[in-house]
């Protein structure tokens, strides 16, 4: 007696499907579970055997071996208490899947039969999708987040006895086959005459098991009809939203609150308008923290696969909560504390989950403070910024994570914070000695990864009479640099400037000649490494797509090099 199922679990921040199958012998009462099944789904035995017997339904007294395939492959998670019920079920005959080979089952089991939601539903459909199944029956918390996979019929449910439709609910006591059975359940009268005793008791709530028939009758019991589960579709209901734009324009977060720092939000502009890191670095109270985080509210939208890609690591995170706003479409904007552990920030655990950098992916990762963060979590970021990838290994596998984001950092001069403060109340107490270790903190690997180090010092018009640039306005002009670049990528598989490299950047970010002298000077003179040379190739380019030219001048170059601040100080002070 053998049956298959399909269920699926998450590979990192993808789905695998998983085949359930069940067989039952003879032998001892027991139930086994193999294929490498975690703490958590060997637990399902209970789990699924509390939920069958209190549904009505009978849990087979034989041998139960339920293999998860393919069986070297580590599976976690409780998804799979759906699939081994309805497994156990169908191959003791109590219930008829038909369509079992193209339906996923996803779900947890509670002890009295009712389906929990789980985590990681919306890749686990999109591999469903990709492996050609036409539909997917899950928790109804799940359902709004199953329905974002389009072309996959969602069926959901909240209790294993809402399965069979109520018509199905009823006792067979007759021999033969279906159709005689159906004849005798509806008409009395046929039953008598052969000579039979008529059901008279009232359809029950569940299912009637075979062996509970036959010994009550002594009459052999037909199956419940193949399920139909067109009862349980899910019509999707979604409000369009941008979840970050908030609906109270006093609440909303815009440039137009900050005062004068003009030349700081050109800097923003042109980060947002390229994806390019970025730090401000500047006395405590200057607004640091106030422009970063109103970053998002300039930034283009997500693009449909862009949109996909991210709501799917929020769905493996456990993260996606508002799924009847559809797929995410405002970047993601993650700020973690300073206490953050570097399996934290880059991912980690048993089984890897995505960590900040993959959250913040196609988004901003904001460190406010960049040297009160510990300097081995801050190490750990050099490979992600450069490749825009995590890969965590482990003894069983290597789990790969996206981590392409726009680092965002601030952080003050010195530990007082008071360096270069032209202020009469506040003067700077440090040693260079004690400014040199502060600055230490952050290595010169990293350092030479973030493209633009910016001074933030303090406003000069602190009653905010000249006029302030709004997000509006700043969201315009980055929206057009952004369409420059997607037409100049659309055949490339990359979107904006600063994913630029090797023979792309030399084709699309060409100097000419006394752009390409000028770079050469400022090289030797500050000693930028190569790596900073092709990241101010890359700045220069956002520069000029800002202004609408489509070749780099000596002006774009030599703006690009004013944003290389801390690299200047660095030669000033040596």
């Amino acid at each position: 007696m053998y049956g298959k199922m399909h269920s699926a679990c998450l590979y990192g921040i993808e789905g695998v499907i998983i085949g359930v199958e069940v067989d039952l012998s003879n032998g001892l009462p027991q139930t086994s579970i193999i294929g490498l099944p975690d703490s958590a789904i060997r637990e399902a035995v209970e789990r699924v055997r509390a939920a069958v017997k209190n549904c009505g339904y009978r849990y087979p007294q034989q041998r139960v071996t339920v293999n998860l395939a393919p069986a070297d492959l580590r599976k976690e998670g409780s998804a799979f208490d759906l699939a081994i019920a309805l497994g156990i079920l169908t191959t003791s005959g109590q219930l008829i899947m038909p369509a079992a080979e193209e339906l996923l089952l996803i779900g947890e089991l509670a002890l009295d039969g009712s389906l929990r939601p789980v985590t990681g539903v919306l890749p686990m459909v999109e591999a469903a999708r990709r492996s050609g199944f036409r539909g997917v029956l899950v928790p109804r918390g799940n359902a709004a987040e199953a329905a974002l996979i389009s072309g996959m019929a969602v069926y959901a449910a909240d209790h294993l006895r809402e399965l069979p439709q109520p018509a199905d609910r009823v006792k067979v006591l007759a021999t033969g086959p279906a159709e005689q059975c159906e004849a005798q359940q509806h008409n009395p009268e046929v039953a008598a005459a052969n000579g039979e005793h008529p059901a008279t008791e009232p359809p029950l709530p569940f299912p009637v098991t075979v062996m509970e028939s036959q010994a009550d009758s002594g009459h052999s019991r037909q199956p419940i009809k193949a399920l139909d589960l067109e009862h349980l579709r899910y019509i999707a209901e979604y409000n369009v939203r941008r979840v970050s734009i908030q609906t109270d324009g006093l609440m909303k977060e815009d440039y137009g609150d900050v005062l004068g720092q003009s030349h700081v939000k050109r800097a923003l502009t042109i980060a947002a308008a390229g994806m390019h890191n970025i730090i401000l670095v500047g006395p405590p109270g200057t607004g640091k923290t106030m422009m970063i985080k109103r970053l998002p509210g300039i930034l283009p939208d997500l693009n449909d696969s862009e949109s996909l890609e991210v709501t799917k690591i929020f769905s493996a995170a456990g993260k996606l909560t508002d799924t009847r706003s559809g797929l995410l479409r405002s970047r993601p904007f993650r700020a973690p504390h300073h206490t953050i552990s570097a399996a934290g920030l880059i991912g980690g655990g048993s089984i890897p989950k995505p960590g900040e950098v993959s959250l913040a992916h196609r988004g901003v990762l904001f460190l406010d403070e960049l040297p009160e963060f510990s300097r081995n979590v801050l190490e750990v970021l050099r490979q992600p910024l450069e490749d825009s990838e995590v890969t965590i290994s482990r003894a069983r596998a290597a789990f790969t994570f996206p981590a392409r984001f726009l680092l965002a950092c601030s952080m003050n001069p010195c530990s007082c914070g008071y360096l270069g403060n032209t202020g009469t109340q506040q003067r700077c107490t440090c040693s260079p000695a004690k400014i040199a270790q502060y600055r230490s903190r952050i290595s010169g690997p990293l350092l030479d990864r973030i493209d633009m180090q910016v001074d933030v010092p303090r406003p000069a018009d602190w009653n905010g009479q000249s006029p302030a640039l709004s997000s509006a306005e700043m969201r315009k002009t980055v929206l057009g640099a952004q369409q420059i670049q997607a037409e100049r990528y659309s055949k490339l598989p990359i979107s904006w400037n600063s994913e630029l490299s090797g023979a792309a950047l030399r084709r699309y970010a060409e100097l000419n000649k006394e752009s390409s002298l000028l770079l050469n000077g400022i090289l030797e003179s500050l000693g930028l490494s190569m790596r900073a040379h092709d990241r101010i190739i890359k700045l220069a380019r956002t520069i000029a797509d800002l202004e609408g030219t489509a070749a780099i001048s000596s002006a774009h170059l030599a703006e690009a090099v004013q944003y290389r601040n801390l690299d200047r100080q660095i030669v000033t002070e040596e």
